[in-house]
């Protein structure tokens, strides 16, 4: 998934497990929310359980895909031409790499994911420009330093580099190691890297609705660990923010991207921040 489309030998070709269609997965969640096709009856069954506590779910998935879009974007404008998207779900058009080598023909761009169905998209999909290069990593984001590992082998990390976790961390419990996820991500980061982060959060919804919809998710073989604002800030100690800051995504320099039709209707409840490692 070079610049030359070759997919063969490449690291994401290493590891291609079974799909498990006995539980939802959170890319194909995702994929559903977006409107895609790539997703399963047991994916749909728990995202419309959701959609009963929170109508605007797909509206909130796109603010935050939104999110994605600006910051890469502003990266790329920043002179970042190294990119790692770890958790990236099913490729919607425009993905990340479209974005960034919009910008910078010669970025090169890794995505990891867990879900073979995403690598079996990724495969037919991601395909970049000939001055740059697209990987896809089959990888468990909880595995980070394998993730870490195999990322090094298209990307350079003695070099500045921005490493997106775009609603990730609310799939991994502390317990799952979150901080230590993210502590490694910095720990490998030269100066002039970046961490671009999005995280689901319950601050606007009443406990009766987070139980609800932690417990509908448990019962599902579904890990759903939703953050407050303190929490999520915690996960940059020792970077810098960028302005504007810790903020709700749709909020986070909208001056760089179209809004998303229909976006004055709700909130995303999606923190979402950029960091920078001095």
């Amino acid at each position: 998934m070079s610049g030359a489309d070759s997919t063969a030998g490449t690291p994401g070709a290493r590891a291609i497990t079974t799909i498990d269609t006995s539980k939802p997965h959170p890319a194909r969640m995702y994929d559903w929310m977006l409107g895609g096709k790539d997703n399963y009856p047991v994916d749909e069954e728990l995202a419309r359980h959701m959609l009963r506590i929170e109508p605007h779910l797909p509206l909130m998935a796109k603010m935050n895909r939104g999110f994605m879009h600006r910051s890469t974007r502003w990266l790329a404008q920043q002179g970042v031409r190294q990119f790692l998207d770890i958790g990236t779900g099913i490729p919607t058009e425009p993905n990340l790499h479209q974005i960034a080598q919009a910008a910078a023909p010669d970025a090169r761009v890794v995505y990891c994911d867990n879900d073979p169905i995403v690598l079996a998209h990724a495969e037919a999909l991601l395909h970049g420009t000939p001055e740059g290069a697209v990987e896809f990593l089959h990888a468990d984001a909880r595995e980070i330093d394998v993730v870490l590992e195999r990322a090094a082998e298209v990307l350079d990390f003695g070099r500045p580099v921005a490493v997106s976790l775009i609603a990730l961390l609310h799939f991994v419990s502390d317990e799952d190691g979150a901080a230590r996820l993210v502590d490694r991500v910095k720990e490998t980061m030269t100066p002039g890297s970046h961490l671009v982060m999005s995280h689901f959060t319950t601050d606007f919804y009443s406990e009766e609705e987070v139980r609800e919809a932690t417990g509908t998710a448990a019962a599902r073989g579904y890990s759903f660990s939703p953050r407050g604002r303190e929490q999520f800030a915690r996960f940059f100690d020792g970077l810098e923010l960028v302005e504007p800051g810790v903020v709700l995504a749709e909020q986070w320099r909208p001056e760089l991207g179209e809004p998303v039709p229909g976006q004055g209707d709700s909130i995303s409840s999606t923190y979402a921040a950029v960091a920078r490692k001095a």
